[in-house]
């Protein structure tokens, strides 16, 4: 018999077999430990998501305010050479992300996604609707966007967003509107007598038992089940409606006193931002997502003072301090009319009964086609706080609500013909400009020579002169006069001017000359020549 040459590993067979021995239990222990340990593993690493949904404004004040809040990621992620997540906000529904660190800038506390729409569109609430879920809920934020260029329109424009939220809201299932009441009776408690306040901070208790303040008229009363935040843009642009429209500080408080009224039915906060200018703009929004940093404290405070620096945290106003800001405001018959407003259908319906389509009434920019109920705070706020070029359109005739497109036009020879009466009559109306101009200017040129003869009476000189005193300079080592100089002169022009006397005429020498002696003559000439032979 031959013997076998093959060779084979006892280990290898021992291995083999003990596998093939082992149950199939030890292999599903084996697969759920794995699990359990990445799973840990992964949840530790994994960051909390935050969301914020962004309405209004435009495509770039969007941008501003992504830019403002993601400040401190960007630098970090310029410094790392990383790329910068990009904004898609052009088009209907837009994204976009951003990690928030913490005060050393290395860790990172939380990733926010930022959905933006900036339309208040019927269409574009099933697009809304998908974003708020029974575990997104509590981690999402509604930030409202305005602008300082056109505060006459921040009624409408928060009436008609509100409007929609409520659509999407109302929609929603009733596991998701549970969540929404837990949020909101969460909120409510914040700051209030105990607790935690928004920063994170303890709240300081009134009393040694913790009580929760009751609320007060016209707080919480709308509330939206989802906390709601109010940025107005642009804040240096104050400045040039007071400069170029005449605003005070009467109307600038007015504003202010429309929207924290408003406001306050829905618990929600309110800032005014600037451009390049810090503020507390990204503490507000990350506080109120519930993010907070773990090494540095950043309290928010309320400002209320700085009117380009204004800050309302939630839970914080009251009817009280809202009338404080300026007497004769009615914040009763402000609060209840935006309960009415409220109440409107939405879509606006247009005049003749018919719903407007999509994006078409209810774009914010459009003016409104159906007038606004009885009490109404949209009514009241546009009464109050009035629009400059709808004032310069009343004036010129126009009918401000007209939505026709077709413009009635003349002949085009009957629109010269009354063009030409216009430039004949600007023409004659320049020749009398012309006329009285020139006229104007000789009578103040003789007016001028009047006035020059009349400076110069010789009295008016000599007290002039009497009051200078003498002029005197030095010519040549000599002390010289000047006065006296002139005054010589003068006396010589005078005295060569004058006309010599007639000489006498012949006559005249003839009949005075007396007759003389000849004899004499002779014996005196004889004795001269006597005189001249003697000396020789």
């Amino acid at each position: 018999m031959a013997a076998n040459t093959n060779r084979y590993s006892t280990y290898t067979t021992a291995s083999v077999g003990s596998a093939t021995d082992s149950k199939p239990g030890d292999k599903a222990e084996k697969k759920e430990l794995w699990n359990s340990m990445l799973s840990s593993v992964a949840s530790g690493r994994r960051l909390p998501e935050k969301n914020i949904i962004l309405l209004g404004g435009s495509v770039d004040s969007q941008r501003e305010f992504f830019e403002a809040l993601s400040s401190n990621d960007r630098r970090t992620l310029d410094r790392n050479a990383s790329r910068v997540p990009p904004v898609a906000n052009s088009f209907a529904l837009g994204y976009t992300y951003y990690n928030v660190l913490d005060a050393d800038q290395e860790d990172t506390l939380a990733r926010i996604s930022l959905y933006t729409l900036t339309s208040p569109s019927p269409a574009f609430a099933s697009l809304l609707q998908p974003l708020l879920t029974p575990q997104s809920i509590s981690n999402t934020l509604i930030v409202v966007l305005l602008d300082w260029s056109q505060p006459w329109k921040w009624m409408r424009q928060l009436r008609e967003w509100i409007l929609l939220l409520r659509t999407v809201l109302v929609s929603l299932s009733n596991e998701c509107k549970e969540t929404m009441e837990e949020v909101i009776l969460a909120w409510r408690e914040r700051g209030r007598g105990g607790g935690t306040n928004l920063d994170g901070t303890a709240a300081a208790p009134t009393t040694d038992i913790e009580l929760n303040l009751p609320l007060g008229p016209g707080e919480w009363e709308d509330a939206l089940g989802l906390p709601l935040c109010v940025v107005c843009q642009n804040a240096e642009k104050m400045e040039y409606l007071e400069k170029t429209q005449g605003w005070k500080e009467e109307e600038f408080d007015n504003v202010l006193q429309f929207m924290r009224t408003v406001l306050l039915r829905h618990g929600a906060s309110l800032i005014y931002t600037t451009p390049s200018v810090p503020s507390q703009l990204p503490t507000l929004i990350h506080s109120s997502l519930g993010i907070h940093s773990l090494l540095k404290k950043q309290p928010l405070k309320h400002n209320v003072i700085d009117r380009d620096k204004v800050v309302i945290p939630p839970n914080w106003d009251s009817w009280g301090k809202i009338r404080v800001l300026r007497d004769g405001f009615d914040v009763d018959l402000v609060s209840n009319g935006w309960s009415i407003d409220l109440d409107q259908p939405f879509p606006r319906p247009h005049p003749n009964g018919n719903e407007a389509e999509d994006g078409e009434s209810n774009n914010v920019s459009v003016e409104h086609e159906v007038a606004d109920p009885e009490g109404s705070t949209v009514a009241l706020y546009e009464e109050t706080v009035q629009d400059p070029s709808m004032d310069a359109l009343q004036l010129a005739g126009r009918n401000t609500h007209s939505t026709a497109l077709e413009v009635e036009t003349i002949d085009t020879q009957a629109f010269l013909a009354q063009q030409l009466k216009v430039l004949e009559a600007f023409k004659q109306k320049n020749d009398e400009a012309a006329r009285e101009a020139s006229h104007h200017k000789t009578y103040k040129k003789v007016a001028e020579d009047d006035h020059l003869a009349e400076r110069s009476d010789p009295k008016e000189d000599a007290r002039v002169l009497e009051h200078i005193g003498p002029v005197q300079f030095n010519m040549g080592g000599i002390q010289v006069d000047a006065d006296d100089m002139v005054q010589r002169l003068k006396e010589r022009q005078a005295f060569g001017s004058t006309s010599e006397p007639d000489s006498p005429t012949a006559e005249e020498a003839i009949e005075t000359t007396p007759a003389m002696d000849t004899e004499n003559l002779q014996a005196f000439f004889h004795g001269l020549m006597n005189r001249r032979g003697t000396a020789k």
